[in-house]
């Protein structure tokens, strides 16, 4: 695999290691006033909208108020499943495996609820502004405490704002959380464009370049002068593009799914081995998390990537649609599995339930699918491991779980200012959803040394 050069583009692109089959492809507006804090403008809340920092709109979010009829054309769609015969071996190595989606559908069409997580969007502040002609929908919570930092987190897929919101209130509200006062975070949690509530591109141009310099529009246009950005999956990458581009301000990133893979080992996985000779135990491990999801799991990723227009059948079946979101990566898909089958784990059938319901009432199957294509077809390529030449700091949480867990001697190389390293033994690719108090922790001590350069003048 061939490493591109970031620094022109500040971009990433799957389309080389697709090709060659062992790729990822992978409530109120703010009115400004004169007083900042810590990075931040303060400002009032208020019900109608105002200008922003730039003099855009910010817009209030009206509420999530699904019809009954919708819920109740799904749970019809659910209960009239076709069902194929049962897979013929005794593990997932097929896929999805029949039992596991029959429950699901069991629960989804009888005894689930959307209007609870309904009822909790709700309760927090959502508001949507215009960024290069395309409607940008966020979650905006503003700690208590005057010297928050402002801190932006990233979702990927087929994840949402679902995933993040067991840490908002860790993170806004420490002192209510084992933290203290000097752990608070002000966070930006927006939808991905053609994600949840964001608008949907009607053109191609919406990738992790575009993505990055929109939520840079979006941190300047809240008022925040410095703050630090978070994510895994397509949320890493749009962080480390972040870091790759330096808008004014960002003074760190931190991930949950680095992009350390030295040279070396890209070109071994891209050739399907074998390894190269040197490795470490922990660097092998590495090894064998990656060329199995090479091998293995790429097969959602490759159709988005080449096809995403073909998927019909996740928009016209919500059954159809939780398997294919369910067939992300291994781990995952068998901790939500045993979730399914009465030993929940990380995630709940109800936390799993929340985020497919999501897209499916926002019909966003499709036009989140279309973020792999855009992505492959008009950033130049390379691998979405591959360490990418970020020179600001960087914190790194490797949880056991993840597609790999990334070895500290790869960050070390792969990120100058390496500023945190942590190797987790439990903990999976949705890691702020999965194990939120874990997350938390990682995120107060990434962030500590990057506080007192702050001012309250900054």
């Amino acid at each position: 695999m061939i490493h591109r050069d970031y620094t022109a583009a500040s971009g990433l692109s799957r389309r080389e290691l697709i090709q060659k089959g062992a790729a990822m492809a992978a409530l109120a507006a703010f009115s400004p006033i004169a007083t900042e804090t810590f990075g931040t403008t303060k400002r009032e809340d208020t019900m109608t909208p105002k200008n922003s920092a730039d003099g855009v709109a910010i817009r209030s979010f009206s509420h999530v108020n699904v019809p009954e009829a919708d819920l109740n054309d799904l749970r019809k769609r659910i209960n009239a499943t076709k069902w194929p015969e049962r897979e013929t071996v005794t593990d997932a190595t097929q896929g999805v495996q029949l039992a596991t989606m029959q429950e699901l559908a069991r629960y989804w069409g009888t005894d689930y609820d959307w209007r609870k997580v309904e009822a909790r969007l709700n309760a927090l502040p959502q508001f949507v502004t215009e960024i290069d002609g395309l409607d940008i929908h966020f979650i905006h919570v503003r700690s208590k405490h005057e010297n928050a930092l402002p801190l932006i987190v990233t979702h990927g897929w087929p994840g949402s704002i679902i995933e993040q919101m067991k840490i908002i209130d860790p993170l806004t509200n420490p002192t209510a959380h084992g933290g203290n006062a000097a752990d608070a975070f002000h966070l930006v949690i927006p939808s991905l464009p053609g994600y949840g509530y964001s608008g949907k591109p009607t053109a191609p141009g919406w990738n992790p370049v575009s993505i990055a310099k929109a939520w840079a529009t979006l941190m300047q246009r809240l008022g925040y002068t410095k703050y630090v950005a978070q994510g895994g999956d397509w949320g890493n990458a749009i962080s480390e593009v972040m870091a790759l581009q330096q808008p004014p301000g960002l003074l760190g990133i931190h991930t949950n799914m680095a992009a350390t893979v030295p040279p070396d080992v890209s070109k071994a996985l891209a050739a399907g081995g074998p390894p190269p000779a040197g490795l470490s135990p922990d660097e092998k491990h590495a090894w064998d998390q990656l060329i199995d999801f090479y091998k293995n799991g790429l097969g959602y990723a490759i159709e988005m990537s080449n096809r995403p227009q073909t998927l019909y059948g996740i928009v016209d079946s919500p059954v159809g649609l939780a398997a294919w979101m369910l067939d992300h990566d291994i781990r995952s898909y068998l901790m939500i599995a045993r979730s399914f089958d009465g030993k929940p784990e990380g995630l709940t059938p109800d936390d799993v339930l929340d985020n497919v319901t999501l897209y499916w009432l926002t019909n966003t199957a499709i036009s989140s699918a279309r973020l792999y294509w855009d992505t492959v077809h008009n950033l130049p390529a390379g691998g979405f491991f591959d360490a990418r030449g970020v020179k600001i700091p960087v914190a790194v949480s490797a949880f056991a779980e993840e597609i790999y867990q990334a070895p500290k001697s790869w960050a070390e190389k792969a990120y100058p200012q390496l500023i945190h390293y942590n190797k987790l033994d439990k903990g999976g690719h949705f890691a702020a959803w999965e194990q939120p108090k874990l997350f938390t922790e990682e995120i107060r001590t990434s962030f500590k040394s990057l506080r007192p350069g702050l001012t309250k003048a900054a």
